[in-house]
């Protein structure tokens, strides 16, 4: 039965939770003019809030992987890389950092898509929503087979949470309007080359038509 209901078209609260990676201030709503204007261009976080609204109406919980680094850098690991986080040559050579750090307004969920009661928060240290969190018990317990997500970064913890996802043969549903990066072509390469063949890739509204009680 579980592996009929990953091929059902409809994304039903019995077996369907949608999850929305850091969606945090620091990202929703950041201090760069040129960020600001990227969001809005896209309308990212206004697709993220119908996106929201359509799965409470519909009764599907609600998913919130969030970045909760040390601000001592404790739980970071230093690594060589050749470039930074926005591709550009390491000048001086020191590791990539995490971008925000826990217990800031930075790492704060965006007020507009605030938890509710029976939603679920988890602090993650890694790229990935699963690498070391409780996120895959909480989907099973509550017989979820089927995730939605959205947020950013694309290439970064989208990516890398949905190849977990596929490994742990969940069904998955990456909505296009509802994922963002700055990073050249990197949004478009995953979402028209490498997601659709492990994924439905659809409109935050399409996802919405497809929720039902």
């Amino acid at each position: 039965m579980a592996a009929i209901s990953r091929l059902k078209t409809a994304l039903d609260r019995t077996n369907t939770g949608l999850v929305l990676f850091d969606a945090l201030n620091g990202y929703l709503h950041p201090r760069d003019p040129a960020k600001v204007a990227f969001l809005k261009e896209r309308n990212i976080l206004p697709n993220l809030e119908r996106l929201l609204a359509g799965a409470r109406r519909a009764g599907l919980t609600t998913f919130y992987p969030c970045g909760a680094h040390a601000p001592d850098g404790s739980d970071t690991v230093a690594r060589l890389t050749d470039t930074d986080m926005d591709l550009k040559p390491h000048a001086d050579g020191q590791p990539i950092k995490p971008r925000f750090y826990k217990d800031s307004k930075d790492s704060e969920i965006a007020p507009e898509l605030a938890p509710i009661d029976g939603d679920v928060v988890v602090r993650k240290n890694r790229w990935s929503s699963f690498y070391q969190t409780n996120l895959e018990l909480q989907l099973r317990v509550r017989g979820i087979d089927t995730i939605v997500i959205a947020g950013g970064s694309t290439d970064v913890g989208i990516a890398s949470t949905v190849f977990a996802a596929r490994d742990m043969d969940l069904g998955i549903v990456v909505i296009r309007d509802g994922c963002y990066s700055a990073r050249g072509n990197n949004n478009e390469f995953f979402l028209e080359r490498v997601f659709p063949r492990m994924a439905r890739v659809m409109a935050a509204d399409d996802a919405v038509t497809l929720m039902t009680r």
